[in-house]
Parts: structure tokens; sequence; C-alpha cells
């Protein structure tokens, strides 16, 4: 082991991987409790934890073991979100985190498709397992490897035709989990039950009584295993898990609305000046506009701020940015257009000319549609969530701008510029038509995999059916908005509010572990 690890520090190469022998696991938790121990890990949160499936009927029956943790992917969607490069892969293929450079943003255990990291609750920054590099770095083995009773883990690197890693991996039959993801795990597991492996093959027990486990009692829980009986896809009740948590709470739910009010108010009037029906003079583009944009976006900033878990750490995503990831792209979207939103009110104050405001509308008309749109991409980076991976969200958002946008200058319209009263209500009788029609596909159309099934059937008829019926009839409401005048503009935004917090929540409520 120890020439094996000092070979790859010189070549600066290998392929760490583990296997984990489920036909010799007995579910002891030893893992478990080494990994605490060796990582300082705190209580309530899990680095690996072994979960059990009660398979079959009495008296054919079983119980299935499955140790779970980082999967230590190839391509490792982590690493792409985080916009700091908190997380990490080495030169060695294992992936890694620095805590000092982490601003605890959760798009990292958004972007997990094996729900393998969370934000340790004393230092507030995300860790996972990371194959205990500091004990692969001096040539010992991973604890959990250590004091396994059974040797059901071991650890080996696949480019060595030496190791029994490599030997198991490329001679013997063995299973990733979620390889539809394409992330290349490798962390492989041999003779586990399928029950064990796909997180809603087997079924919740009746009541949510799970053996020695505390399941539902924490705030966004999301329980393991199909939500009812009947979805079982296997004679299996999940017998014991740790709780696992949503990462983005009611914050991410409001900063997708703000941002929407922020990007559709600059955008709607300067379409519609650039089209001839509202006049590049009129007080709504001087001064309503910026206002309300600039007011939404600085709100939508203090949002993000106030979601992180290092508040005091978010000048990070721009003085280290990781351009791959979208949260980071998006920080700086967000930035420039706020220098053209300030850039156009002082212009509103020293009285330039209309021509030189259009001159910046030139810079903040591709902005205001990024600013709409980018959270899409943001969402697409999380791939454990699938109800989020689709095409159509980035026109869905800049409809949802377009929506919010009209609706917030409504009121406004009718204060500094009443003749734009009639093409504002309706662009938003357009947008709610068009947003409610995007809705509809959304939960008619069949989904390509089980978990974006289960996500709408969370959204529209279990837990956040409140908040998307309300919010589509409200939305509906408005489309009404020729008629109603600016008393559709509460009705839009109230109903738009009511989507956004339903869709992302549901998007964060099936199992993935």
């Amino acid at each position: 082991m120890a020439e094996a690890a000092e070979a790859r520090r010189q070549s600066g190469g290998g392929r760490w991987a583990k296997v984990i022998d489920h036909a010799r696991c007995i579910g002891c938790h030893a893992c478990s409790t080494a990994c605490k121990s060796e990582n300082q890990v705190p209580l309530s949160v899990h680095r690996t934890y072994v979960k059990y499936v009660d398979v079959g009927v009495f008296p054919n029956a079983r119980r299935a073991f499955q140790v779970t943790r980082c999967n230590q992917c190839e391509d490792p969607p982590c690493t792409h979100a985080c916009p700091t490069a908190a997380m990490y892969r080495r030169p060695d293929g294992l992936v890694d985190f620095d805590k000092s450079i982490c601003i605890g943003c959760k798009a990292c255990i958004a972007a997990c498709p094996y729900d393998a990291i969370f934000i340790n609750p004393e230092d507030h920054s995300a860790e996972k397992c990371n194959f205990c590099a500091q004990r692969i770095d001096v040539g010992l083995e991973p604890a959990c490897v250590v004091v396994c009773p059974v040797e059901a883990i071991l650890v080996g690197d696949l480019d060595d035709p030496r190791s029994r890693v490599a030997g198991i991996v490329g001679r013997e039959a063995v299973a990733v989990r979620r390889p539809e993801k394409d992330t290349r795990p490798k962390l492989f597991y041999k003779g586990a039950h399928q029950a064990t492996l796909d997180p809603l093959a087997s079924r919740r027990p009746e009541g949510g009584i799970f053996l020695w486990s505390e399941q539902g009692s924490l705030p966004r829980q999301v329980p393991s295993g199909r939500p009812d009986a009947a979805d079982g896809a296997a004679e299996a009740v999940l017998a014991y898990d740790v709780p696992h948590r949503a990462p983005w709470d009611w914050r991410l739910s409001l900063y997708t609305w703000t941002k929407g009010i922020a990007a559709g108010a600059y955008l709607v009037p300067l379409l519609w000046i650039l089209a001839g029906r509202i006049d590049a003079g009129s007080a709504l583009w001087r001064w309503g506009s910026p206002v309300v944009a600039g007011a939404f976006l600085a709100l939508t900033g203090l949002i993000l701020i106030a979601d992180l878990e290092h508040p005091e750490r978010c000048h990070l995503i721009f003085t280290r940015p990781q351009w791959r990831s979208w949260l980071a792209r998006g920080a700086f979207v967000i930035a420039a257009y706020g220098a053209v939103l300030c850039l156009h009110f002082a212009a509103s104050c020293l009285a330039a000319s209309p021509a030189r405001q259009l001159a910046l509308g030139a810079a903040g008309l591709p902005l205001a549609v990024m600013t709409a749109v980018y959270t899409a991409y943001l969402f697409a980076q999380a791939r454990a969530r699938d109800l989020w991976q689709s095409a159509l969200l980035p026109p869905h958002f800049a409809v949802q701008a377009v929506l919010a946008g009209s609706a917030a200058l409504l009121p406004i319209a009718a204060w500094l510029e009443p003749g734009a009263l009639d093409v504002l209500a309706r662009t938003l009788a357009a947008a709610c038509v068009a947003h409610l029609l995007a809705v509809l596909g959304e939960v008619t159309l069949p989904h390509a995999t089980a978990h974006a099934r289960l996500a709408v059937e969370e959204m529209t008829a279990r837990t956040y059916r409140g908040f998307f019926w309300t919010g589509a009839a409200l939305v509906a409401a408005a489309a009404a908005a020729p008629w109603l005048g600016a008393a559709a503009a509460p009705l839009a935004l109230a109903g738009l509010l009511a989507h956004e917090h339903a869709y992302v929540q549901a998007g964060q409520s099936v199992p993935l572990a």
C-alpha cells in the first residue's frame, strides 16, 4: 500500500477505487463508527453509513445491507457546481474538499446524485467521504477498510493490475449506483441487492416506523424509499436509514421570484420601446424600470448571501471563481446587470438624453435575458434532480421574467405613465397564458425517469399541491389583466411565487440514497 501510494504521488496519476462486497457485509456499522472517529464527523451527519432493507415476504425473507458514501466519480458533478473549487478532483482521482474556501452554497449537495455530501453542523462547510485522503497520502488504508471485520471493503488502483480491486472490477460482476447519470463512479458494489442500490426500489414502512432511526422529524427531510406501499418496485421494505435533507429551502424559491422581477422590469419596457409602443423618454423607462429592477436585484443578492452557510466568504465567488459553475457565472452576470442599472439610474438623475439611455439598454438587454435564464443552467448542474433537467427551462424562466416584470411595473405605470398601462396589461396576460401552457406540459407529458415523475406528483398531488394549485389559479386570474388593470399585478406575483416554491421544493423531494 505504501509503495503504491508513493508511486502514485510521483506519477501524479492513478485511479483509486473502492469495492464493497455485500456477500460479506454483516451490517455491523464498524465502518461508520471508524469514519466518525478518524474524521471527527459530528452527530446527525455521516460520511458513510449502512442502510438496511428487508427483502421478500416471510418465510422467504432476508435483510440486505448497503454501505453508502461518496462514489468518487470520474466526472464529479459536485466539482462542476462548486463556485470556488472547494470541491475538487485530485490528480490521483480522489474527489476531495477544501473547507477554508467553502462558502456553504449547497450547490454541491444539489449536484450529487448519491446524496453523499452534507453541511457539517459545527463548521458549516460541505464535506463527504474523501477516501481518508490524509491516510492514503501516507500509505495507509482508509479507516473503514482497516476496521471491517469481514474484509467487505477493499480499496485499490484500477490502473494497477496487481490490485485486488482492479481484478474484481475487471473479472467479476459488479454494479454502480445510478449509472444513467454518467458520472462514472468508482465505488463498485459486489453482490448487492437492487433493492438497496435503487433508493426507489424499496417502500417506506407503514406509519413511518423505521428500525432504530429517526425519520421525518427534521426540517426539509426527504425520507428514503417510495412514498406509497403500492409503488414498491420489489417486495422490499426500508428498515434502517439515516436522515437526509433537501439542500435549498424557501430562500431559493424566493430568489427565483425576485430575480425574475429584476430581469423583467427592465426587459419588458425596453422591448416595447424598441417596438415603438412606449416612448423612450417616458418616466416609466427613465425612473420606474431601473428603480424596480435595481431594488429587486439588490434583494436577490441579499437573499443569495443570506442562504450561504459562510456569508462572510461571499467575495470568494468573485476573487477565485470556478468558471464551470453556473453559480459563479451567474454572480458575474448579476453584478454586470446591476452596474448597468446603476448607470441607467445615474443617467436619469443627470437628465441624460433618451438616446444615451437606450445605448445603456443595448448592454442591459442581453444581461437582463441572461439574468432571467441562467438559473435554468444552474438547476441543470444539479444532476441529482431530474425534474430540473428540462430543455424548456430556459425559455420558461424567460416567460416568467416577462410575467413578473410586467406585473411589477403595472402599478408603477398607473402612477408614472398611464399610457403604458394597456401594453403592460396585455403583455402580462400573454405571459400568464404562456406560463400556464408550460406548466401544463410539465405536469401532463410523460417523464423519462421515475425521479421526475415522483417529483411532479409531490408538486401536484402531495406535499406542495397547495402552493402549486393556488399559484396556477392566481396566474390564471391574472390573465384577465386587460380588464383588471393594475389589480392583476398582485395576483400574478403571488401566483408566480407560489409556483416557484412548489417547483423548487418538489424538485428536491425525491430520495437519492
